[in-house]
């Protein structure tokens, strides 16, 4: 959801399209009694991760499972993920539909990779940068494949952590390779 802030000509705006003199009028029904004439004991900020953890740590006090504590997932475990990244998930240019059947599934996907690499070298200082992977399980497979190459060794282990599909792709690129 998107956050537009009011500026005081738009509120003074929209109190005389309801006819209110002022936002205080707007309460006029609630009992003095229920109104708080007070401000409020705010504590300061928290950074956002500082927030996330606090309100976690409430949330605990509920007596509940914790997720982690579940072994569901495979593989697909809580971590944290900036706020700002849900809202530049809805950015239409991001979030584009494209053709199912086509191998990149949205053209949003390919405009990721590509401000990614953009970013990486501007913030590595480097000429170019690459990311063309397009998911996790192709990239670990391709990893495998780089690694027992560079040490000649033909054996690699794969935490059971790791997603059981992810595995299987790293099988299907590798059977033809003798690697184990």
């Amino acid at each position: 959801m998107r956050f537009i802030p009011l500026t005081d000509g738009d509120k003074r705006e929209m109190l005389a399209a309801i006819g209110a003199p002022d936002v205080a009028t707007l309460f006029a029904d609630i009992p003095p009694a229920a109104r708080i004439d007070h401000r409020l004991a705010i504590p300061e900020a928290y950074a956002e991760q500082e927030l996330f953890d606090h309100m976690e740590e409430l949330a605990d006090a509920n007596g509940t499972v914790h997720p982690s504590r579940l072994f569901l997932g495979a593989g697909c475990y809580p971590h944290y993920t900036p706020a700002a990244v849900d809202q530049l998930l809805l950015r239409s240019e991001i979030f584009t539909a494209y053709t199912p059947y086509q191998p990149e599934i949205s053209q949003g996907t390919l405009m990721a990779i590509h401000e990614f690499q953009t970013y990486v070298a501007a913030l590595t200082g480097m000429d170019i940068a690459n990311a063309s992977m397009y998911d996790g399980a192709s990239a670990l497979a391709e990893a495998v494949i780089m690694a027992t190459r560079i040490n000649r060794k033909k054996k690699i282990v794969l935490s059971n952590l790791v997603h059981p599909h992810w595995r299987e792709v790293c099988g299907a690129y590798t059977q033809h390779l003798g690697i184990t």
